[in-house]
């Protein structure tokens, strides 16, 4: 991939641009830099609303094959989407679960049927999909995946427990990586991957409420939750590979626009500092230095990882070190941005616990070490499939 940008890049990149100042406006001016991390439930139906906006228009899926109904951009096209998306303060995406990572999977793994059934719902912004991976005693340890899924004649019936499941209460679908070979080994085996119906007398969803006062997402309870048989992508006992797949997926082009909404950060940090005079500490000057050269090494790395990678193929090992890397690295954010803001960051915006961007972006950033992938068993992925080091003992 050549990251110099064309023509005709640039020309798209006007494109979406203009396409966004005319409909960020109006109806849709409220949602804009709302949504985020920390601010999950934030006009949450207006934000659906603008999902559908943006389906209507094209600009869902734009990385997607036209022959699945996507746009076909190149990936420095969606890159470039995504960057100004950011720029422009597009509102959190609702869909991007469904976007992101169960579109792919489906297009990869998934068979016509089910392309044809899901993707369109997903491309309309209608219908919202969550993720069913994590269990109480497999986070880290996904092949550890406990809950179960026995065939009953047409339908599977699916009974266990997820949790930090993200976007729960609002999903109509779930992706749920369940055990239908209980006895195969050696663990990673038997387990298969099923799209589950969220609206169903089986299922109880319990929103957890985060340090930032919102439940972005929930512990997902099955009994006896039903979906067809014929809901499994991939072969049946199979689930393995497409899991690890969707999580392939969740390091692309969107990377890039990540970083962008970063830098949107960065920058009202540095204008609070030049207005409350913290930018003449020299210690403080230093961090604002250091902060910006990391948002730097991100995007150079990203553009490195990002090379050759076709539509479709999965980012290589070294992926693990840009997740390990912007995610310490936006902890340290967060505490800068306290430390800047100074004794006002201990004061909510209001009643009964209304906190400002950054407040909610400094409680959020606990977690960036990990969700994901946390920072430990990314230096393992890294030692192991990056260096070749011998595996650690178990």
């Amino acid at each position: 991939m050549d990251a110099r940008f064309t023509e005709e890049d640039e020309a798209f990149r006007r494109e979406v641009a203009a396409w966004l100042a005319e409909n960020l406006r109006g109806e849709f001016e409220c949602v804009k830099g709302r949504g985020g991390p920390g601010d999950e439930h934030a006009l949450f139906e207006e934000r659906h609303a603008w999902e559908k906006r943006m389906g209507e228009a094209g600009w869902i899926g734009v990385g997607w094959p036209a022959s699945v109904g996507g746009r076909g951009c190149t990936l420095t096209q969606q890159m470039i989407f995504h960057e100004e998306y950011a720029r422009a303060g597009g509102p959190g995406r609702v869909g991007h679960i469904g976007e992101g990572l169960l579109g792919p999977t489906l297009i990869h793994f998934g068979s016509e049927d089910q392309k044809r059934r899901f993707l369109p719902g997903i491309l309309s912004g209608e219908e919202i999909w969550c993720q069913g991976y994590s269990e109480p005693n497999a986070g880290s340890d996904l092949a550890n995946v406990q809950t179960r899924a026995e065939l009953a004649g047409d339908h599977w019936l699916v009974n266990g427990q997820k949790v930090w499941t993200s976007g729960a209460e609002w999903s109509d679908w779930c992706f749920v990586l369940c055990r239908t070979d209980p006895d195969a080994k050696p663990k990673h085996r038997g387990l298969s991957y099923l799209l589950v119906p969220m609206d169903q007398p089986g299922i109880d969803i319990r929103p957890i409420v985060q340090m930032t006062g919102d439940s972005e997402f929930s512990e997902v309870f099955f009994s006896d939750a039903r979906t067809g048989k014929d809901n499994v992508v991939g072969e049946v006992g199979g689930g393995w590979a497409v899991a690890m797949g969707t999580l392939a997926f969740e390091r692309g082009a969107s990377t890039l626009g990540q970083q962008m909404l970063f830098q949107n950060e960065l920058d009202e940090i540095v204008r609070i500092a030049k207005r409350n005079g913290r930018s003449r500490d020299p210690l403080i000057r230093q961090r604002l230095a250091q902060a910006w050269m990391g948002l730097r090494i991100q995007r150079y790395h990203a553009l490195r990882t990002l090379v050759g990678v076709d539509e479709g193929a999965a980012p290589p090992p070294a992926a693990s070190i840009s997740k390990l890397f912007w995610a310490t690295w936006h902890r340290d954010l967060g505490k800068l941005a306290m430390d800047v803001m100074g004794p006002e960051a201990e004061i909510a915006e209001g009643d009964p616990y209304e906190l400002n961007g950054l407040q909610r972006m400094f409680l959020f950033t606990r977690s960036d070490t990990i969700y994901a992938g946390s920072n430990e068993i990314q230096r393992n992925i890294i030692s192991e499939r990056v260096l070749g080091m011998p595996r650690e003992p178990r």
